[in-house]
Formats: C-alpha cells, structure tokens, sequence
C-alpha cells in the first residue's frame, strides 16, 4: 500500500449529497477481484455518454463534457471534495479502488458512510471529515480558482491552501500509523513474519504429522 504523509494535489469537486458506491462503481464491473483496472470507470455512468461494461477499451467511449472530472481544469486532481454522506449504499470495496485508481489520494467531506470510511484507510486513501460550513467554503474556493490545490499534512492532521488557514482534521492514531508507513492487513501480518515462523516451527514440533502430504487415495 502506497505511504501517505504530505500530499499536494489539484481539487475536484463532486458537489453532490448522498453519493453512493453503485454510482461510484457500478455494478456491472464487480466481477474482478483484481483490485486493478477500475480508474477507467471511477462514476462511470456520470462520466460517460454511453452504456459502460467490464473490457471496454476507454479511448472508445463518449465523455460526458458537463460532468466534473470530464472538464479540462480538472484534470489531473488527487484531491476530492464531497458532500455530507458519501460512500454510502453497498460495501463494495471496489468503491475505494476505483477513486484510488483513478489518481485521488484524499477526500474531504462533511461525513462518510461508515463501511466505506473504513475501506478507504484499508486501501491507502485518507478520508477527512470537516465541518460543512468548512466543506461549503472549499467549494467556493475551488469553483472560484481554476487549478486550486490543497496540501494535506498527515503528520500535523491540517489541510493547508484555502483562505480558511491550516484546518485540522481528526484521525485515529492506528490508522495514521498504517497510512504513514503504507500497512494494509497483510502488510501489518508480515511485520510478525518472525513470530509467524517461531509458531509454524514450534507447532510442527509438537505435530510432525502435519508436515505429511496427505495421499489421494484415488490415485
């Protein structure tokens, strides 16, 4: 999993409430456990003019030009400012994957459905909760400066770049850690490989038959 400590990225703003995980990744494109692939289809029916599915080429597609991310000033954003709710309706983790995919490294709400806040931090995004009047006035900042970017400090737990100054954020002191130093779970198992190794050892000693291939009998 990818390191978050400091990062500075173009905003994009979703200025939609109650955004949900079907409009995020629709449900057509569930069918890979891959945990790759899913960028290209981050909000697909929003973004595109035509029915998307699983192996389309995305150079072949219509854009949608009104929708957000379609739009040349943009592009290239890591940073995604939402209304209050999002993330909510099923726990598809794809959700997380897609928006990861896509390029965004953070995104700034009011709330988040809790599955997916959750999700997020399992899957190397970092999901900041501000106050609303503070998201609204971020709105209006990012609306109002083509190319606006905000820095986003880990470590201190401020968002840095708008009018407002340095704004804090809240976060939970293990998933920081994990986040800081790029733990997912199985990253956070390996670090007891030691540990895991001593057991598996002591375990085989006391039950060498375990060790045994068991033989099919059919063979």
């Amino acid at each position: 999993m990818q390191k978050f400590n400091l990062h500075t990225g173009v905003v994009a703003p979703m200025d939609r409430e109650n955004v949900d995980t079907d409009a995020i990744i629709p449900k057509q494109f569930l069918k890979s456990i891959r945990k790759t692939g899913f960028g290209p289809n981050l909000f697909d029916e929003w973004r595109y003019l035509d029915a998307g599915f699983p192996g389309q080429d995305p150079s072949t597609r219509r854009p949608n030009p009104d929708f957000i991310l379609n739009q040349p000033r943009y592009q290239g954003a890591s940073v995604l400012l939402a209304r209050k709710n999002f993330g909510c309706g099923s726990s598809r983790e794809h959700a997380p994957w897609a928006i990861d995919q896509y390029g965004f490294r953070a995104i700034l709400a009011p709330s988040f459905a809790d599955i997916f806040f959750n999700n997020c931090f399992k899957n190397g995004l970092l999901p900041i909760v501000l106050p609303e009047p503070v998201i609204s006035k971020l709105f209006d900042e990012v609306l109002a400066f083509p190319g606006f970017e905000l820095t986003i400090d880990l470590q201190a737990q401020v968002v840095r770049g708008s009018q407002l100054g340095e704004v804090p954020f809240e976060v939970e002191a293990f998933r920081k850690h994990c986040l800081t130093n790029g733990l997912d779970d199985i990253g956070l198992t390996l670090l007891h490989t030691d540990k895991i190794k001593t057991f598996e050892a002591e375990r085989l000693a006391r039950m060498p038959w375990l060790a045994h291939t068991m033989v099919n009998p059919s063979s």
